[in-house]
């Protein structure tokens, strides 16, 4: 028996809020993150700027001796999982803490606990170095740490496939309850990577925009003058259900999850592969365990990372995915407001498709200026608009060829 999945909880930590209210509606307004580097001192690296997360206090979260106890991206999982858990009301409890999963994923896990670890060695010699270095450093730590903070028995693991971990993650939580495995998840990811090794790394790649005496219009997604993307931390955890389950307790449901897919490029370690053909399989196959056609499809949640060659890839599988239903659908990129969140931001972006789907609103992609050939499609430039919206298509793809893809339905009995 195949089991429905829907969606019930939400929570997130990112640069444009605390919470998923502040977040929706600095996203609705335009409201850029992006700001320049204060975690560390940057005076040195040739990228001074990032989407940090502000004013973000985890004794609000957390017990103060836990905190110091956990890396930063294991403090915003917290955070984002104690708000998905208020949203959904899903108590935990002897009898069902066995039928109940977490998957927070990572792409990267504590990289700020890793650098520190090395300096620490280096500096005051390794009897100095943290005892909590290794759980702190762990892709899945905030995923048992959760299941230990909530009492969860059930499935508790992280997908790693780079930037579509969260995406993943999600996808890996709806087979599970799909197939019966369980009645309920909590499913994301978290990542915090902005200290020296992570920006100066991806740096070198030449993957980053450097526009550091005026940040005010980057990261362009989809525009002709896009130069790079720009880093951001943060982490969205979402609650799944099975159906059934969900409407027992009486449970508020926000969507339906109805698709999943994941395919490899093949290709590259770092480039996409530039006809897109890895990441429109995976849109295709989406659709298709979703019993729904391009025609079905009301928004697309681009990946759109501001690099020239992710943009203009995803905009040639969007093409070779849906045919000409391709420049009737509106596809538009948070990543110009919240930055790229590496592993995590698949998981903001599942978050941001089922608000879509509530308030009949589509986020802009803000920054857009110059049109570029090579990316013609309707990108909702600047501005929120308003659009009814029944289905929602999610992409993340990742470092690897990894190519995620989640289908999103409002929710009818």
């Amino acid at each position: 028996m195949t089991h429905r999945v829907v969606i019930t909880g939400l929570g997130t930590v990112n640069s444009l809020g605390i919470g998923v209210k502040e977040t929706w509606e600095s996203c609705l307004n335009g409201k850029s993150g992006l700001g320049p580097i204060t975690l560390f001192d940057a005076s040195n690296l040739l990228v001074k700027m990032a989407c940090e997360v502000k004013k973000f206090d985890p004794a609000k979260f957390m017990d103060p001796k836990e905190a110091r106890r956990r890396d930063r991206h294991q403090q915003f999982s917290t955070a984002s999982a104690k708000e998905a858990k208020e949203m959904s009301g899903l108590e935990i409890t002897e009898a069902n803490a066995g039928r109940v999963g977490v998957i927070i994923s990572a792409a990267i896990g504590g990289l700020m606990s890793t650098q520190e670890g090395v300096e620490t060695i280096h500096g005051a010699g390794p009897r100095r170095v943290n005892p909590f270095t290794i759980p702190m450093m762990m892709p899945n730590g905030a995923s048992g740490l959760w299941a230990i903070d909530s009492g969860i028995k059930g499935p508790a693991l992280s997908v790693a496939s780079a930037c579509a971990s969260g995406a993943d993650g999600i996808g890996y939580a709806f087979y599970m309850i799909r197939s019966g495995l369980i009645d309920a998840a909590y499913a994301g990811a978290a990542e915090a990577t902005i200290c020296s090794l992570g920006v100066a790394a991806f740096d070198r790649l030449g993957a980053m925009s450097r526009k550091n005496d005026d940040y005010s219009m980057t990261p362009q997604p989809f525009d002709k003058n896009r130069d790079g993307l720009v880093m951001g931390e943060g982490a969205a955890v979402i609650v799944l259900e099975e159906l059934e389950h969900a409407k027992k307790r009486g449970a508020n449901i926000l969507a339906e999850l109805v698709g999943y897919a994941c395919t490899g490029d093949a290709f590259h370690i770092t480039a996409p592969e530039g006809e897109g053909k890895g990441s429109s399989s995976a849109m295709s196959k989406a659709l298709e365990d979703a019993k729904l056609n391009p025609s079905d499809l009301d928004y697309i949640s681009a990946h759109g990372t501001g690099t020239p060659l992710n943009d203009a890839a995803e905009t040639h599988a969007v093409k070779r995915a849906l045919g000409k239903e391709a420049y009737n659908i509106p596809i538009s990129s948070t990543k110009s407001m919240t930055g790229h969140m590496m592993g995590a931001t698949g998981a903001l972006e599942a978050i941001f498709s089922c608000l879509v789907i509530r308030d009949n609103v589509l986020p802009p992609t803000i920054h857009y200026q110059t049109p570029d050939p090579d990316c013609d499609l309707d990108y909702v430039p600047n501005t929120a608009r308003q659009k009814k919206v029944n289905v929602v298509m999610s992409n993340a793809f990742g470092f690897g060829g990894h190519n995620a893809v989640l289908v999103f339905k409002r929710f009818n009995n």
